[in-house]
């Protein structure tokens, strides 16, 4: 078997290898064949709001069970939850059915171990060479079972609330909710009302199609235009399966990743919460780097996706870290990236600070930053690209020693993401638009 699993489990367009209801069975098998292996008998199932979700979740359930798994189902649930409820029902695998942030035409596999952390790179290679044995069903009596967990919500939902002060409270707050019609809209809503906070809820009606539709936190101006509207103290925008998130400031200021990440850092440092370095991703905002520097916090690099920036955390004894794109790992409340456990340490900061989300941002400047997605039929080398190695150099000499550039295929789609950082938006804007013209006709 070719490798199939990218940064965050297998992902692709539904229909297309190895999205398809055949190959997803076979997977289920072998998952389950390598779980048995190594002493495993039970695994959670959980799936975002996509329509394919009903199909893979009975695809997967039917590969399990062939290989003598017990499955336990828990319907739409984001997929912080699925990693919690590994841990808390005692099973040996936890399986999110999920293609995030993309598009309903895509979805995805992804897996959590019973510690509630994503699967090694070992783990997933063993599954990779399963996949290439004959297909084979265990003996009748030796068949899993499966059934369904009706209070998984409420577990996950008090899980979260764990997360926060038992003696604060969100009383007199106002927030709008952006749940991308996607896993979260039906938790967190009540989340957030439980603590005290008066809740708008908004894009929470799942069909199967419109997940991430022009919403969420990749389509954050919804939520930001919303806010201005409400008079809302801030607004908080999910992704597809609520993993991430972006945060809007009562004037209708968008704040990613970076922003949410510093707030965090500088006051965990303020009361000794602070452990180890705090861990970022090459994407990175220079503008966060040096504003951590000030207050003394080290930070750290790792490649992108949540996984690395997790697998450094853990390396280097800290509790801190997250991406550009609103993963936020707090790794004292959550064994993974959870946007509603990371959106409620910021409202905790708000409430004991009792500053507005636009003051507790003040002290962190960004550098210009400006990410193309070229879409692409084929994978290609960029470094071994002339067209693209040209384009790179005379966009850094034009830069200086200040800019930086990172070419990088998706993990999850079929595209190259170009970023270009710097001093000057204009210089930024120039010379990232001549790196992705540059890939773009390279990969035609």
């Amino acid at each position: 078997m070719k490798k199939l699993f990218g940064t965050d489990g297998i992902r692709g367009k539904v229909g297309d290898f190895p999205i398809t209801a055949d190959f997803v069975v076979k997977l289920g098998r072998a998952v389950g064949t390598v779980l048995r292996a190594h002493g495993g008998s039970s695994v959670v199932i959980g799936k975002d709001t996509r329509i394919s979700g009903y199909m893979f979740e009975s695809a997967l359930e039917a590969g399990l069970i062939a290989a003598g798994v017990n499955v336990k189902l828990l319907g739409p649930m984001p997929t912080p939850a699925v990693a919690f409820l590994t841990q808390t029902l005692r099973a040996d695998l936890g399986i999110v059915i999920s293609a995030s942030h993309n598009p309903f035409e895509d979805n995805g596999i992804k897996f959590f171990s019973r510690e509630g952390e994503k699967l090694s790179d070992q783990v997933e290679r063993a599954i990779e060479i399963e996949l290439g044995n004959a297909f084979q069903t265990v003996p009748s009596a030796q068949l899993g079972r499966a059934e369904r967990v009706s209070d998984a919500g409420g577990r996950y939902i008090e899980f979260c609330k764990s997360s926060f002060p038992d003696e604060l409270s969100l009383k007199g707050l106002k927030i709008v909710l952006d749940c991308a019609h996607g896993a979260t809209y039906s938790v967190a809503p009540r989340v957030f009302r439980e603590l005290g906070a008066t809740v708008e809820v908004h894009f929470a009606e799942p069909n199967g199609l419109n997940i991430n539709l022009e919403c969420g936190s990749t389509h954050p101006q919804a939520l930001v235009e919303i806010v201005k509207a409400s008079g809302a103290d801030l607004g908080i925008a999910f992704d597809g399966d609520g993993d991430r998130l972006q945060m809007v400031d009562a004037s209708g200021e968008l704040l990613d990743g970076d922003e949410l990440l510093f707030i965090l850092a500088r006051a965990w440092q303020r009361i000794g919460r602070l452990k180890g370095p705090v861990v970022g991703t090459v994407m990175t905002n220079v503008g966060c780097e040096l504003a951590l520097k000030t207050l003394g916090i080290p930070f750290e690099r790792a490649q992108v996706g949540d996984r690395y920036v997790h697998q450094r955390l853990r390396a280097s004894g800290g509790v801190l870290g997250g991406e550009t794109s609103g993963h936020l790992l707090c790794l004292d409340r959550a064994a993974t990236g959870d946007a509603i456990v990371a959106a409620l340490q910021i409202l905790e900061e708000m409430v004991t600070s009792s500053q507005p989300l636009a003051k507790l941002k003040a002290g962190m400047h960004k550098h210009p930053q400006l990410m193309i997605n070229v879409p692409v039929s084929r994978r290609i080398d960029l470094s071994q690209t002339p067209l693209v190695e040209s384009a790179r150099l005379r966009a850094q000499m034009a830069l200086g020693e200040s800019g930086r550039i990172i070419l990088r295929a998706s993990g999850t789609e079929l595209l190259f993401r170009v970023t270009v950082e710097g001093a000057d938006l204009a210089l930024v804007r120039s010379c990232a638009e001549d790196l992705a013209e540059s890939v773009r006709i390279s990969a035609m």
